[in-house]
Parts: structure tokens; C-alpha cells; sequence
């Protein structure tokens, strides 16, 4: 390995993509809001609750039984940390189809940048430390309500990336 080389992977930074899509002004505003809510999250910590969430609103878009029960408990879950409703409130009310694509975007961001860890990880390339931006990892304020007779708004009905 050359010199430069060592130095560029003296430190890998697993976030770098989460930043490019952060500040890249091609994406959306919903989905630059994801991928910076994202950053610092521990890698499979993340793909893994981006996963969860983008599985439950697509059971409710789909109408599958125990959709809204499997929201309900990511977003009122008082053992959690707020990283998911984070996610989920930064694309709550925007159409649930740009919310199942922003999700299922990150979704695919985060695994690649997991696999990037693992490959990083078995050639034993030292990783930046990732630093949580939460500082607790229990919710912090409010929780949502636990009951999973919620009613569904316009956005789960009229969304304005299918008009036209």
C-alpha cells in the first residue's frame, strides 16, 4: 500500500455517503432531511430501523393486518430511541408514496454502506468512531399514542406525486 493510500484509509469514514446525499441539492428535501437524521446512527442500527419503518407504512399501504400496530409500536416504543420517529416525522404527511421511496432509498443507502463496514471491517482498515447525535439513548419528550385505531390522513390517500 502506497503512502497516499495509507492515508486516505488511515481513518474510513462510513458516513461519507450520508453526507454526499445530505448536501447533494439533486435529491429532495425530504431525503437530504434522512440521509443527515441518519448520520452517526451505528450501521446496523440503522439499516435495521429504516427497514422496520419502511415495512410497517408499506403493510398500511397495502392494507396488511398489523400494519398500523407495527407503527404504532416503533413510534410510541418507550425502550427505544428516537431515531425512527425521527425518520418517520421528517416524511409524515408528504403522500405515502414519497414516503415508501424516501424510505426505501435510505434503506438502500444504509445497506451499502454496511457492506462498505464489513468490507472495511475484514481488511482491517481502521473506521472513524461514528458519534450518535443523540445524547440519551431513551426517547426523549412525548410519545406517540398506543393506540392502533389511528385514523389515516390525506396523505395516505391523496398524494400529489401521483397527480397530474
Amino acid at each position: 500500500m502506497s503512502h497516499a493510500q495509507s492515508l486516505f484509509l488511515a481513518q474510513f469514514d462510513l458516513d461519507i455517503t450520508l453526507r454526499d446525499a445530505a448536501l447533494d441539492e439533486q435529491n429532495t428535501p425530504s431525503r437530504r432531511m434522512i440521509a443527515n437524521a441518519a448520520i452517526g446512527i451505528h450501521v446496523e442500527d440503522a439499516y435495521y430501523s429504516v427497514r422496520e419503518l419502511r415495512e410497517a407504512v408499506s403493510w398500511i399501504h397495502e392494507g396488511e393486518h398489523g400494519g398500523k400496530r407495527k407503527l404504532v409500536g416503533i413510534l410510541s416504543n418507550s425502550t427505544g430511541d428516537d431515531f425512527q420517529r425521527c425518520i418517520y416525522f421528517c416524511l409524515a404527511g408528504r403522500g405515502v408514496a414519497e414516503m415508501l421511496d424516501d424510505l426505501m432509498w435510505l434503506e438502500d443507502v444504509l445497506e451499502g454502506r454496511g457492506r462498505v463496514a464489513g468490507q472495511m471491517r475484514q481488511r482491517r482498515v481502521r473506521i472513524r468512531p461514528l458519534r450518535s447525535p443523540y445524547v440519551g439513548d431513551e426517547p426523549d419528550g412525548p410519545m406517540v399514542s398506543m393506540d392502533e385505531d389511528f385514523p389515516l390522513g390525506r396523505s395516505w390517500w391523496i398524494d400529489p406525486a401521483l397527480e397530474d
